[in-house]
């Protein structure tokens, strides 16, 4: 078994995953993350973004390959270790808001840090700063049946940030986010990974979205593709028109 390169926080090779329906979700993916680096899986809805950062995560375990994080073999962990590494190291963000209803909004942003024994008026002090940062600080004691869908979102990207972790996987991050609130929350997480070294795996289909990350993978039908842009050629009636070749 060989380890991954050292300059690699995140690493993965040759994963499988199929679908309990039988549908093939991964075909051989490798892939390297180095730390501190913002990487995009880009690719149409379907491709296998979903799975990848799942089986990255250690949230599904790949039915084939490996995936290591700082050279800790994570494809050989037991269930309860991958959960503890996942509460400890990793961050994680749902295309889709989910929060536990009786808590307020800085009880959810604070509540990672708290399972992890952190002092609640120290939590609370990480959720707020997260939260007035994302510009829904005037209602951390709503609750979130009182909150919209786009402030909801808004404070499950704060839990996720608040506790610094090593590795944050965004799913689709600002899909129930009204369009004019994107750019300004893509912007405050990517500046703020960038600004706490913490190593960000983007899923999207977005192409404004993958261009604020550092480097771009492409998947399509379970498969890393490359796309390669080949000069202008004439057409039969001297128009010029560009190729692509995947």
């Amino acid at each position: 078994m060989e380890a991954p390169p050292d300059n690699d926080v995140l690493w993965a090779r040759s994963l499988h995953f199929t679908h309990r329906d039988g549908s093939p979700a991964l075909q051989g993916v490798s892939l390297g993350v180095r730390e501190g680096e913002i990487l995009a899986v880009s690719g149409p809805r379907g491709s296998g973004k979903t799975a990848l950062l799942r089986c990255l995560s250690g949230l599904t375990p790949a039915q084939r390959g490996e995936v290591w994080f700082n050279s800790a073999p994570v494809h050989t962990m037991g269930p309860m270790t991958r959960e503890r590494l996942r509460r400890d190291r990793f961050g994680w963000i749902d295309p889709a808001p989910v929060l536990v209803p009786e808590l307020n909004a800085w009880e959810n942003a604070a509540l990672p840090l708290m399972l992890r024994g952190t002092g609640r008026r120290r939590a609370r002090t990480a959720a707020l700063e997260w939260l007035e940062r994302l510009d829904i600080g005037d209602r951390t004691r709503r609750r979130p049946h009182e909150l919209t869908q786009s402030e909801r979102q808004r404070v499950c990207i704060a839990r996720a940030l608040a506790p610094a972790p090593s590795v944050l996987f965004a799913d689709e991050p600002t899909a129930p986010l009204h369009r004019a609130d994107r750019g300004h929350v893509l912007r405050t997480l990517t500046t703020a990974a960038r600004s706490h070294g913490i190593t960000v795996v983007l899923a999207t289909h977005d192409t404004d979205t993958a261009a604020l990350a550092d480097r771009t993978v492409t998947l399509l039908d379970g498969r890393r593709v490359n796309t390669v842009h080949l000069p202008p050629m004439a057409d039969p009636e001297g128009r010029t028109a560009c190729s692509l070749s995947v």
